[in-house]
């Protein structure tokens, strides 16, 4: 395994406790199992969840045609396909975890800065999972048993009970995690297909499905609403391009993780779309308007045992995604606060509870909402932390990190007092610049390219940074 061969000893008396525990500690070799098919699945199983059914009738209630819709969501997935791949490769090579490898660019104390981003946004989405799957379980009660469901306050105790569900898989750790993406993966697509069929049944075939046109009348118009859609698109995953080396840490190989990404999860996201597409657009010709929440579309159908399935499927597929794209992360991140005192467990619950605390249930009050609001908003956020972080791997280090270093103080990435301020200026500048168009209308167009913009500001603004001070950039790369 010669892309490993920079492996995973570390000398203890180096190693600094408040900086180390075991979770963030690099994975052994004879710890990496996962091939193609677990980071094939892994996508698979992801990319099936409702978030992505809605990114794709969101587009269609906003206005596209089903060509228009995933093409755009197909070319999002491309792009943000490269700094995932790019991300994966110190995952690999070095056997260690997000919170662990933005230190060399951001200092071994500045690195908390892009990590509780990142958690926070996490924690976001994790109270959007949590909450779908509530209304999914109170969906379910509604067929089985519907004097219950009716209770006021059936929909909050179904949430927290899925809530704990989410907890109780997290406690069982990483390779439960990969036990429900390899199982549910195959199980999701075969009900997606199986739903896609019925509907359009019921909508005469694909014909009329596939025949509805799009409300923009000309090119500017589709214009304006593709690019924040793109940028969604983007951001949708712009969240896992940052922290990928969480699970390629447990690589066979650089080739192993590189082809089941590159194979999942294009073919995954486009695939599962679609059926969002063909779903909304059937709901369209059946009941006139677009029903872009699959939970409210099947309350809409009387049909109990076909209801009763699919919502099944939607929390098998919620409780995928929600522990492997949401709890992994900023589980990690928030360790890496104090490895000491908080465990990847540990993490896990407090990424549970600041998910409570965002509301989840106003973050997806509609699509619009939903894709120009969340999804472009935090994008903004997290394109410059990608930006600086490929720059400082491949641009400034060549690929090279000394792995003794990331894990105590006063080292090669101790910079000032533990932070490199030139990352922070980089992030602030590259997120002010994304973010600005928000508040100023005349260039809102740098909100609609978001992770674009912030990418490219917050990575050249580095370079630029870390080249001023040559010495030190060279004694960390010697």
């Amino acid at each position: 395994m010669p892309d490993l061969a920079a492996a995973t000893h570390l000398d203890p008396a180096n190693l600094d406790p408040g900086l180390f525990n075991h979770d963030l500690a690099p994975v052994p070799p004879h710890r990496r199992t996962w091939g193609i098919y677990s980071y094939a699945s892994l996508w698979v199983a992801m990319s099936v969840c409702i978030p992505t059914y809605m990114l794709a009738s969101g587009l269609i209630a906003g206005g596209m045609n089903w060509w228009q819709a995933v093409g755009t969501i197909l070319l999002g997935n491309l792009i943000v396909l490269v700094p995932m791949l790019l991300n994966a490769h110190a995952g690999t090579k070095y056997g260690i975890p997000f919170p662990v490898f933005v230190r060399a660019s951001f200092g071994v104390r500045g690195a908390n800065f892009p990590a509780i981003l990142r958690a926070l946004v996490a924690c976001g989405w994790f109270g959007i999972q949590t909450w779908i799957g509530g209304q999914a379980i109170q969906s379910m009660l509604a067929v089985a048993a519907p004097s219950v469901a009716a209770f006021p306050g059936a929909v909050w105790v179904c949430f927290f009970a899925f809530w704990l569900l989410n907890m109780f898989v997290i406690w069982r750790g990483i390779e439960t995690i990969r036990f429900l993406e390899g199982v549910g993966a195959p199980l999701m697509l075969g009900v997606g297909v199986l739903l896609l069929w019925w509907i359009t049944g019921k909508a005469g075939g694909f014909g009329p499905v596939l025949s509805s046109p799009g409300k923009f009348h000309t090119f500017s118009e589709f214009f304006a609403f593709f690019v924040p859609s793109l940028t969604g698109m983007v951001g949708f995953w712009s969240t896992v391009a940052l922290n990928i080396p969480d699970f390629t840490r447990y690589a066979t190989s650089q080739k192993a993780q590189a082809t089941g990404q590159a194979l999942g999860l294009p073919l995954a996201m486009t695939l599962y779309s679609f059926i969002g597409v063909a779903v909304t657009s059937a709901s369209i010709v059946i009941f006139g308007e677009p029903v872009w929440d699959p939970v409210a579309l099947i309350g809409r159908f009387h049909q109990p045992v076909l209801a009763f399935v699919a919502l099944i499927a939607i929390l098998i597929a919620t409780l995928n995604t929600n522990v492997a794209a949401n709890v992994v992360s900023p589980s990690n991140d928030f360790s890496n606060l104090s490895p000491q005192h908080i465990s990847f467990r540990t993490g896990g619950i407090i990424t549970g509870i600041v998910g409570i605390l965002m509301m989840p249930w106003k973050l997806m009050s509609d699509y619009g909402s939903y894709i120009t609001g969340w999804l472009v908003g935090y994008s903004g956020l997290l394109g410059p932390i990608a930006g600086i972080m490929i720059a400082d791997y491949f641009i400034v280090r060549k690929r090279v990190l000394r792995l003794d270093d990331l894990y105590r103080r006063n080292g090669a990435y101790e910079y000032s007092n533990g932070v490199n301020w030139r990352a922070v200026i980089s992030l602030a500048a590259g997120i002010f610049v994304a973010l600005i168009g928000l508040f100023v209308p005349d260039i809102g167009w740098l909100y609609s390219y978001a992770w674009f913009v912030g990418f490219a500001i917050s990575g050249g603004t580095y370079v630029l940074l870390m080249r001023r001070d040559r010495g030190k950039t060279e004694k960390t790369n010697d």
